[in-house]
Protein backbone atom coordinates (compact mmCIF):
# COMPACT_ATOMS: atom_id res chain seq x y z
CA UNK A 1 0.00 0.00 0.00
CA UNK A 2 2.80 2.36 0.72
CA UNK A 3 4.29 1.45 -2.72
CA UNK A 4 0.56 2.23 -4.41
CA UNK A 5 0.29 5.33 -2.45
CA UNK A 6 3.90 6.74 -3.45
CA UNK A 7 2.82 5.85 -7.41
CA UNK A 8 -0.33 7.92 -6.97
CA UNK A 9 1.95 11.20 -5.49
CA UNK A 10 4.51 11.07 -7.88
CA UNK A 11 2.00 10.82 -10.95
CA UNK A 12 0.14 13.88 -9.29
CA UNK A 13 2.40 15.57 -8.98
CA UNK A 14 4.09 14.77 -12.53
CA UNK A 15 0.77 15.59 -13.92
CA UNK A 16 -0.13 19.17 -11.96
CA UNK A 17 3.44 20.43 -13.46
CA UNK A 18 3.95 22.54 -16.39
CA UNK A 19 3.47 20.47 -19.32
CA UNK A 20 2.21 17.66 -17.78
CA UNK A 21 -1.35 17.00 -18.94
CA UNK A 22 -3.63 17.97 -16.44
CA UNK A 23 -3.50 21.85 -17.02
CA UNK A 24 -4.08 21.25 -20.89
CA UNK A 25 -6.95 19.00 -20.32
CA UNK A 26 -8.74 21.77 -18.10
CA UNK A 27 -7.93 24.76 -20.50
CA UNK A 28 -9.23 22.78 -23.54
CA UNK A 29 -12.56 21.77 -21.77
CA UNK A 30 -12.93 25.53 -20.70
CA UNK A 31 -12.51 26.10 -24.98
CA UNK A 32 -15.11 23.77 -25.57
CA UNK A 33 -17.76 25.04 -23.05
CA UNK A 34 -17.02 28.97 -24.15
CA UNK A 35 -16.81 28.53 -27.77
CA UNK A 36 -20.02 26.69 -27.77
CA UNK A 37 -22.61 29.69 -27.03
CA UNK A 38 -20.80 31.76 -29.75
CA UNK A 39 -21.57 28.74 -32.30
CA UNK A 40 -25.02 27.85 -31.36
CA UNK A 41 -26.53 31.31 -30.91
CA UNK A 42 -28.46 33.93 -28.70
CA UNK A 43 -31.19 31.00 -28.14
CA UNK A 44 -31.21 30.40 -24.54
CA UNK A 45 -33.76 27.70 -24.52
CA UNK A 46 -31.50 25.94 -27.03
CA UNK A 47 -28.72 26.22 -25.02
CA UNK A 48 -30.10 25.23 -21.69
CA UNK A 49 -30.85 22.12 -23.57
CA UNK A 50 -27.87 21.23 -25.20
CA UNK A 51 -25.88 22.39 -22.33
CA UNK A 52 -25.52 18.92 -20.79
CA UNK A 53 -24.62 17.53 -23.65
CA UNK A 54 -21.73 19.86 -24.41
CA UNK A 55 -20.44 19.58 -21.23
CA UNK A 56 -20.23 16.12 -21.18
CA UNK A 57 -18.57 15.75 -24.85
CA UNK A 58 -15.63 18.84 -23.25
CA UNK A 59 -14.96 16.19 -20.60
CA UNK A 60 -14.83 13.27 -22.66
CA UNK A 61 -12.40 14.98 -25.38
CA UNK A 62 -10.69 16.70 -22.28
CA UNK A 63 -10.32 13.35 -21.06
CA UNK A 64 -9.02 11.38 -23.92
CA UNK A 65 -6.31 14.37 -24.63
CA UNK A 66 -4.50 13.45 -21.47
CA UNK A 67 -4.67 9.66 -21.37
CA UNK A 68 -1.80 9.24 -23.98
CA UNK A 69 0.64 10.39 -21.29
CA UNK A 70 -1.07 8.21 -18.66
CA UNK A 71 1.87 4.93 -19.27
CA UNK A 72 3.69 7.09 -22.44
CA UNK A 73 6.26 9.43 -20.53
CA UNK A 74 6.55 5.77 -17.96
CA UNK A 75 8.04 3.99 -20.88
CA UNK A 76 10.46 6.72 -21.97
CA UNK A 77 12.21 7.17 -19.28
CA UNK A 78 12.41 3.08 -18.22
CA UNK A 79 10.17 3.41 -15.07
CA UNK A 80 7.39 1.16 -16.81
CA UNK A 81 9.95 -1.48 -16.71
CA UNK A 82 10.62 -1.25 -12.89
CA UNK A 83 6.87 -1.00 -12.00
CA UNK A 84 6.24 -4.21 -14.59
CA UNK A 85 9.42 -5.85 -12.30
CA UNK A 86 8.46 -4.68 -8.92
CA UNK A 87 6.56 -6.44 -6.53
CA UNK A 88 3.64 -4.61 -6.81
CA UNK A 89 0.93 -6.60 -8.76
CA UNK A 90 0.88 -4.70 -11.93
CA UNK A 91 -2.88 -4.84 -11.91
CA UNK A 92 -2.67 -2.28 -8.46
CA UNK A 93 -0.18 -0.33 -10.37
CA UNK A 94 -2.63 0.44 -13.32
CA UNK A 95 -5.20 0.78 -11.26
CA UNK A 96 -2.93 3.34 -8.93
CA UNK A 97 -1.87 5.24 -11.79
CA UNK A 98 -5.44 5.86 -13.44
CA UNK A 99 -6.67 6.80 -9.88
CA UNK A 100 -3.93 9.51 -10.05
CA UNK A 101 -5.05 10.86 -13.44
CA UNK A 102 -8.52 11.09 -12.54
CA UNK A 103 -7.63 12.79 -9.50
CA UNK A 104 -5.55 15.27 -11.36
CA UNK A 105 -7.22 15.63 -14.92
CA UNK A 106 -10.99 14.48 -14.04
CA UNK A 107 -11.57 16.26 -10.63
CA UNK A 108 -10.52 19.83 -11.93
CA UNK A 109 -13.43 19.27 -14.86
CA UNK A 110 -15.73 18.23 -12.21
CA UNK A 111 -15.17 21.21 -9.82
CA UNK A 112 -15.31 23.67 -12.72
CA UNK A 113 -18.71 22.53 -14.41
CA UNK A 114 -20.79 24.43 -12.01
CA UNK A 115 -19.35 27.94 -13.34
CA UNK A 116 -18.46 26.67 -17.10
CA UNK A 117 -22.89 25.93 -16.33
CA UNK A 118 -23.05 29.33 -15.66
CA UNK A 119 -22.51 30.18 -19.31
CA UNK A 120 -24.94 27.13 -20.93
CA UNK A 121 -27.72 28.72 -19.02
CA UNK A 122 -28.25 25.86 -16.51
CA UNK A 123 -29.79 26.56 -13.54
CA UNK A 124 -28.13 24.95 -10.09
CA UNK A 125 -30.63 21.83 -10.01
CA UNK A 126 -29.43 20.97 -13.77
CA UNK A 127 -25.68 22.00 -13.55
CA UNK A 128 -25.84 19.86 -10.11
CA UNK A 129 -27.35 17.04 -12.10
CA UNK A 130 -24.83 17.02 -14.58
CA UNK A 131 -21.46 17.59 -12.17
CA UNK A 132 -22.82 14.38 -10.09
CA UNK A 133 -23.36 12.51 -13.52
CA UNK A 134 -19.62 13.44 -14.77
CA UNK A 135 -18.59 12.64 -10.77
CA UNK A 136 -20.23 8.96 -11.67
CA UNK A 137 -18.93 8.67 -15.50
CA UNK A 138 -15.51 10.08 -15.39
CA UNK A 139 -13.66 7.14 -13.72
CA UNK A 140 -15.68 5.12 -16.19
CA UNK A 141 -14.16 6.93 -19.20
CA UNK A 142 -10.33 6.72 -17.21
CA UNK A 143 -10.68 3.42 -16.66
CA UNK A 144 -11.74 2.39 -20.01
CA UNK A 145 -8.70 4.79 -21.88
CA UNK A 146 -6.06 3.20 -19.61
CA UNK A 147 -6.97 0.32 -21.51
CA UNK A 148 -6.28 1.85 -24.97
CA UNK A 149 -3.49 3.77 -23.64
CA UNK A 150 -1.68 0.32 -22.73
CA UNK A 151 -1.76 -1.11 -26.00
CA UNK A 152 -0.15 1.95 -27.38
CA UNK A 153 2.40 2.65 -25.12
CA UNK A 154 4.43 0.60 -27.29
CA UNK A 155 3.63 1.81 -30.51
CA UNK A 156 4.62 4.46 -33.12
CA UNK A 157 1.38 7.02 -33.77
CA UNK A 158 0.16 5.18 -31.05
CA UNK A 159 -2.33 8.18 -29.63
CA UNK A 160 -4.48 7.03 -32.93
CA UNK A 161 -4.93 4.12 -32.32
CA UNK A 162 -5.87 4.65 -28.53
CA UNK A 163 -8.59 7.53 -29.96
CA UNK A 164 -9.43 4.52 -31.94
CA UNK A 165 -10.16 1.80 -29.28
CA UNK A 166 -11.72 4.52 -26.50
CA UNK A 167 -13.84 6.01 -28.44
CA UNK A 168 -16.25 3.55 -28.82
CA UNK A 169 -16.13 2.21 -25.51
CA UNK A 170 -16.86 5.50 -24.14
CA UNK A 171 -19.98 6.33 -26.01
CA UNK A 172 -22.22 4.35 -23.54
CA UNK A 173 -20.99 6.33 -20.60
CA UNK A 174 -21.93 9.72 -22.92
CA UNK A 175 -24.97 7.84 -23.46
CA UNK A 176 -25.95 7.33 -20.12
CA UNK A 177 -24.39 10.62 -18.69
CA UNK A 178 -25.90 13.03 -21.15
CA UNK A 179 -29.21 11.45 -20.46
CA UNK A 180 -29.22 11.39 -16.57
CA UNK A 181 -28.90 14.87 -16.72
CA UNK A 182 -31.64 16.01 -19.34
CA UNK A 183 -34.21 13.84 -17.44
CA UNK A 184 -33.37 16.80 -14.88
CA UNK A 185 -33.98 19.21 -17.26
CA UNK A 186 -36.85 18.37 -19.66
CA UNK A 187 -37.45 14.19 -18.45
CA UNK A 188 -39.88 12.37 -19.50
CA UNK A 189 -36.84 9.98 -17.98
CA UNK A 190 -36.48 9.41 -14.37
CA UNK A 191 -33.31 10.72 -13.24
CA UNK A 192 -32.11 7.10 -10.89
CA UNK A 193 -32.75 4.57 -14.26
CA UNK A 194 -29.31 6.00 -16.44
CA UNK A 195 -27.66 7.28 -13.64
CA UNK A 196 -27.72 3.49 -12.17
CA UNK A 197 -26.36 2.14 -15.32
CA UNK A 198 -23.82 4.78 -15.34
CA UNK A 199 -22.80 4.13 -12.01
CA UNK A 200 -22.47 0.27 -13.03
CA UNK A 201 -20.28 1.17 -16.03
CA UNK A 202 -17.70 3.16 -13.54
CA UNK A 203 -17.96 -0.47 -11.82
CA UNK A 204 -17.09 -2.61 -14.38
CA UNK A 205 -14.61 -0.58 -15.89
CA UNK A 206 -12.72 -0.33 -12.64
CA UNK A 207 -12.75 -3.82 -12.32
CA UNK A 208 -12.04 -4.96 -15.74
CA UNK A 209 -9.71 -1.78 -16.70
CA UNK A 210 -6.71 -2.29 -14.60
CA UNK A 211 -6.71 -6.37 -15.55
CA UNK A 212 -6.94 -5.67 -19.31
CA UNK A 213 -4.33 -2.71 -18.75
CA UNK A 214 -1.86 -4.94 -17.19
CA UNK A 215 -2.52 -7.85 -19.34
CA UNK A 216 -1.50 -5.51 -22.43
CA UNK A 217 1.50 -3.84 -20.76
CA UNK A 218 2.82 -7.33 -20.15
CA UNK A 219 2.24 -8.45 -23.89
CA UNK A 220 3.61 -4.80 -25.61
CA UNK A 221 7.24 -4.98 -23.05
CA UNK A 222 7.63 -8.57 -23.79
Amino acid sequence: MTALAALIRRDIRIALRVGGGALIGVLFFLTVVVLMPFAVGPDLALLSRLGPAILWLGALLASLLTLDRLFMADHEDGSLDLITMSRTPLELACAAKALAHWLAAGLPLIVATPVLGLLLNLDMVATGAVALTLLAGTPALTFTGMIGAALAVTLHRGGLLMAVLVLPLSIPVLIFGVAASQAVIVGPMTFGAPFSILCALSLVSLVVGPFAAAASLRHGLD
